[in-house]
């Protein structure tokens, strides 16, 4: 029983990252990050590499107007929840992400 709780709680986990923004901007390709949400593309020209995660999150709001708005509100708690752990992820990188961030710049948006 144990060790069922133990997978289905490491499955939920890797779940939740894998709609991290950190996770994608951690090690984007040539230092390019795509931001849409529900196919709607971001404003954001460039966004820092650390808190990059929350920064992502947050680009995701600045973007091409949505029709039914009511669907963004239900789903502002799976937002605000995700970029908490976003941050706390990108706190634990920061080591990482300030190198970065110091030797190769912001990363770009791409549309």
């Amino acid at each position: 029983m144990r060790q069922t709780i133990s997978y289905l709680s490491l499955f939920t986990l890797i779940f939740v990252l894998t709609g991290c923004g950190s996770v994608r901007t951690l090690a984007p390709e040539q230092g390019k990050v795509k931001i849409s949400y529900n196919d709607k593309r971001s404003y954001c020209q460039s966004i820092p590499r650390i808190y990059s995660g929350v920064a992502h999150n947050f680009c995701q709001l600045y973007g091409e107007p949505d029709n039914t708005s009511y669907r963004t509100a239900a789903e502002f708690p799976f937002w605000a929840t995700d970029t908490v752990l976003c941050a706390v992820t990108d706190t634990l990188a920061l080591p990482y992400t300030v190198t970065r961030q110091i030797k190769d710049g912001s990363l770009k948006v791409v549309r």
